[in-house]
């Protein structure tokens, strides 16, 4: 069983004294934007919104800081934070001071004039190389900033940087209420899982979820794989998979993964059916076919109406569900039935805890119009994964101890 104590044992924004102090927020406001450079998604900036209130009703002066795209310690004028202004105004209903710095005069300046219960934004924070080298001068700067370290930025946390780890050593420090909330969902599959448990993976390989799948059988009934994973599967049972997506050097990864199932008396449930195609465009042609019955000249592109059947029937009387990876090529609409399914699946779970985490699992949510039925949609794609495989994430690991 994976402990994951580090994490609960630290302390929440409830823990810390934070009425009229200055407070630094890491927030994850990593968001995607349309050749207009507006938000095209506001997801990530909605999750942090419960935190922001929570310090506006604590009449704190709020710091929030955030990176934007992979900038490499650069400045990248398509890659500053001014979008997001535009949308935090619009939800909170207030003005947001926003300076094109991060530890220099223009913000000291702004910060003296600031008031309690209002809210400064910094520039984008990978601008500058120290950050994802998390040094130690550039993070005491930062903290001389505040009075108190927030970290509410689950996306990153995974990341030892300045501005999630570094940071920590100088200021008292907690998780936001996003962080908490990551921390109680995920931990429950450790902690308290409830039976049965049920497990539903995709996405393309096998190697980037082996530890996921080793960590999960512990505690995992029934797991259902989907994906381009699927078939290595398929390969290393000796189906014919013609030209699909295949780690050829996973085979025996993929063996040893069905005996440890076997040995833990878990459930592997693999698709029966597939949806093929001669190449992955939005005008292909495509069919149907038994998952053992691949024609060596076509590709798996996603999973089957028969494997769609099944995986409901084998969902539908989960307590607890986790949903990580899409179905099949998820982002050419005529293979997102597969992944879109699965999403409706999850929502029809109406007296279990359901769990999705990794962006394209996210999308998928959305687009089906299920998110609000669905008890925890993950903010983190790497950060969950991580977590779930039981690793001490650095943002966590950094706070102050309860």
């Amino acid at each position: 069983m994976i402990n994951i104590d580090y994490a609960l044992n630290k302390k929440r924004i409830s823990d810390v004294d934070v009425k009229e102090k200055k407070v630094l927020v890491r927030v994850d406001l990593n968001v995607p934007l349309d050749i207009k450079l507006e938000v095209k998604d506001t997801t990530k900036i909605d999750a942090v919104l419960p935190t922001i209130r929570y310090l506006l009703e604590q009449k704190s002066v709020i710091i929030l800081v955030s990176h934007l795209g992979r900038p490499d310690g650069k400045v990248a004028e398509r890659m500053r934070l001014a979008p997001v202004v535009k949308v935090l105004e619009k939800r909170l209903s207030m003005k947001i001071h926003y300076v094109k710095d991060l530890v220099g005069e223009k913000v000291r300046v702004e910060l003296a004039k600031m008031k309690p219960g209002e809210i400064i934004l910094l520039e984008n924070i990978r601008f500058r190389p120290e950050e994802e080298k998390n040094d130690r001068e550039f993070s005491k700067k930062l903290a001389e900033l505040a009075d108190v370290f927030i970290n509410d930025a689950f996306g990153t946390i995974h990341r030892a940087h300045s501005s999630t780890a570094g940071v920590c050593e100088f200021l008292p420090s907690a998780a936001g209420l996003l962080v908490e909330k990551e921390i109680n969902f995920f931990g429950k599959v450790f902690q308290a899982p409830e039976k049965p448990f049920t497990l539903v993976l995709g996405g393309s390989k096998v190697s980037t979820k082996i530890t996921l799948v080793e960590t999960i059988l512990n505690v995992a009934d029934t797991i259902l794989i989907g994906g381009g994973m699927c078939f290595t599967f398929f390969k290393a049972l000796g189906y014919e998979i013609g030209k699909s997506l295949c780690e050829y050097d996973k085979l025996d990864m993929a063996l040893d993964i069905l005996a440890k199932a076997k040995a833990k008396k878990v459930e592997i449930v693999l698709p029966v059916d597939i949806v093929i195609t001669d190449e992955i465009t939005h005008n292909a042609q495509k069919s149907v076919v038994k998952a053992n019955a691949i024609p060596a000249d076509k590709l798996g592109a996603d999973i089957g109406p028969e494997t769609v059947k099944l995986f409901r029937k084998k969902i539908k009387h989960s307590k607890m569900a986790l949903w990580n990876g899409p179905m099949g090529v998820f982002e050419v609409p005529q293979f997102a039935n597969g992944t879109l399914e699965v999403a409706k699946m999850l929502a029809e779970l109406k007296h279990a805890t359901t769990l999705v985490g990794g962006g394209e699992s996210v999308m998928a949510v959305n687009i089906a119009g299920v998110m609000d039925q669905i008890s925890h949609v993950s903010t983190g794609g790497g950060a969950t994964l991580e977590f779930l495989e039981g690793k001490k994430l650095p943002g966590i690991a950094a706070l102050s101890e309860r």
